[in-house]
């Protein structure tokens, strides 16, 4: 029976896409492939900072102006970012962060946000063992204990070169003084007005007017405040003293976890990066709590085992075996992956050679590997996110990759009274419970459960490439569980299309991740004869023009030939910007 149904339920999918494709033609809807435009990005002689917000990326340029290394100007976007990108960017979550020194030298340091002390397992079950529907996503039980703080203050204390109250200084004069909003600014507010209502029973600044529009300037004189005490105190500045006193005050009101034990606590961590090749170039990746580096080695060592630049850029094959390999990362992940500090997991094996041939010797040229057959699950959506990512490279050529995140849009929605900050909802990057899907349809299992004091597992992807022992690439993206596959396409494009950083970019993109049993296809990224030979080969590609932004919003900055630096800002987010002298 059960049989029977799955092959009905194919069939009917596959009627459906069909009269999807004739509702198109019909319509003169241009859906089909579109070729990226012959383009560089943002060229500069010296240093370079690509981020999600034109202020942040000045802000950036101008400490890099004065003589800051990369780091300097690294603390000083987080810090504008969690001002005038609220939606990622942030003092109330966490995030993870690949470095590259001039010397050569790598490393990561982890600040992904903690389970409270009091979390446990079952903490989003109602009695009968089933998940309690969006518990894990908005308010106060939803937030982990944050990150970017504490983490910045280490990167400080460990390469920075300037003063850290000069570097916080740029954000309490935007939280300060304020700024105009964008577009896209004010769409993020008046799109998520009901959460902010839902969960704030207080007055807040986004709540002072019921529509933003463009322009409207906006002030956060409670962020500043906490900005100023951040800047005078350091971590003292947001673990201890009032602030902490206001984030403990806010769990109590509405059940959160999250103690004075729990802040004093935090410290985030500095790990050994994942050092890879991909044909001829060392990749410098991050380590787990973070599942990208684990899954973007398997898809480039696959990629690379198959050769992966034979097929023409998004044709039926290239789609086809990108897939493939997709899949069976995705699959390991829900499988093998966890935090390091409480699971083992053998990262050499999952990341070898010889293991990625074997998990990869079934893949058939003529047809696609059924889900349920690289391992059962079930999930039926994959939702919404908001990551933020930036890359910097000073004239030194330290280079900075950055990826922070509140996890989905404005986190839990969230601000902490008196305090100005949304805190985070990662609470839903754990696996609530085992084969149920998160929020970007992710399914885990024991090793990503929660436990008091574990990082949950990500998806977020700072990377670093070079070339002949020289830097070459540094780059990241936002966008929940599509991070990996757009970070690891953005780099074939260049190494096996020749494509400028900004081509890389701009190229359209396709997404899969075991389950759902689909293919996200990005506007533009095929053409109906593609289409229709997919579903030939029995995928179900699913087009992907709800999201504004298609898939990914990736940042990046390539080291040319000349020693010259293109920045390249995404355009699928209108206020990423690259800034370069």
């Amino acid at each position: 029976m059960k049989s029977k149904f799955v092959k009905f339920f194919k069939y009917l999918i596959v009627t459906l896409l069909t009269l999807l494709v004739i509702f198109m033609l019909s319509h003169q809807i241009v859906y089909w492939q579109q070729k990226p435009n012959s383009r560089e990005g943002t060229i500069g002689a010296n240093a370079m900072v690509v981020s999600a917000h034109p202020l942040a990326s000045e802000i950036g340029n101008k400490i890099l102006k004065q003589g800051g290394n990369a780091y300097d100007a690294a603390i000083a976007v987080n810090f504008a970012l969690a001002v005038v990108y609220q939606q990622a960017g942030n003092i109330g979550g966490g995030g993870f962060m690949v470095h590259r020194q001039t010397d050569g030298s790598v490393g990561s340091i982890d600040f992904r946000e903690k389970a409270p002390i009091a979390a446990h397992q079952d903490m989003y079950l109602d009695e009968k063992g089933d998940v309690i529907s969006g518990l894990s996503q908005e308010g106060h039980l939803a937030v982990g204990v944050p990150g970017t703080v504490d983490g910045m203050v280490q990167i400080h204390s460990k390469f920075a070169t300037m003063n850290w109250a000069d570097l916080v200084a740029p954000a309490i004069d935007l939280a300060e003084k304020g700024f105009k909003l964008t577009s896209q600014g004010a769409v993020s507010l008046n799109s998520s007005y009901g959460s902010f209502e839902d969960n704030n029973h207080k007055e807040i600044t986004v709540l002072a007017q019921d529509k933003w529009e463009e322009g409207n300037h906006i002030t956060f004189p409670d962020l500043a405040n906490t900005l100023k005490l951040i800047s005078i105190n350091g971590r003292e500045g947001f673990y201890g003293g009032s602030v902490a006193d206001k984030i403990v005050a806010e769990m109590i009101k509405s059940d959160g976890l999250i103690t004075h034990e729990d802040l004093n606590r935090y410290s985030a961590v500095w790990r050994e990066a994942i050092e890879t090749s991909y044909k001829g170039h060392k990749v410098i990746t991050m380590p787990l709590p973070s599942s990208g580096g684990v899954s973007l080695v398997q898809l480039l060592k696959g990629a690379e085992q198959i050769d992966m630049a034979q097929w023409d850029h998004n044709s039926t094959s290239h789609i086809h075996y990108m897939t493939e390999l997709q899949r069976r990362a995705y699959a390991d992940r829900a499988e093998w992956l966890g935090d390091p500090d409480f699971v083992e997991v053998d990262v050499a094996r999952l990341t070898s050679p010889d293991y990625i041939q074997n998990r990869n010797s079934d893949i058939d040229a003529q047809n696609k590997t059924d889900s349920q057959d690289i391992k059962p699950g079930a999930v039926s959506t994959i939702e919404s996110f908001e990551t933020t990512h930036f890359s910097i490279v000073d004239k030194w050529r330290n280079a900075v990759s950055i990826t922070t995140t509140l996890n989905g849009m404005f986190g839990s929605k969230v601000v902490v009274d008196g305090a100005g900050f949304f805190l985070n909802n990662e609470m839903d990057d754990f696996s609530v419970k085992a084969g149920v899907a998160n929020q970007f349809g992710l399914v885990g299992n024991e090793k990503n459960s929660i436990q008091p004091e574990k990082r949950m597992l990500s998806s977020m992807s700072p990377t670093i490439l070079e070339k002949d022992g020289e830097l070459f690439m540094v780059v990241g993206s936002p966008g929940g569980s599509t991070i990996i596959t757009v970070v690891y396409q953005s780099i074939s494009n260049v190494i096996d299309y020749g494509m400028s950083m900004q081509e890389a970019v701009d190229a359209k993109k396709t997404h899969s991740q075991w389950l759902p049993d689909v293919v996200v296809l990005e506007k533009g990224s095929t053409n109906l004869s593609t289409l229709g030979n997919l579903i030939s080969k029995g995928h179900i590609p699913i087009p992907w023009p709800m999201f504004p932004f298609g898939l990914g919003r990736v940042n990046a900055i390539l080291v040319k030939d000349d020693g010259s630096l293109e920045g390249a800002a995404d355009d699928r987010a209108e206020d990423n910007f690259a800034a370069g002298h």
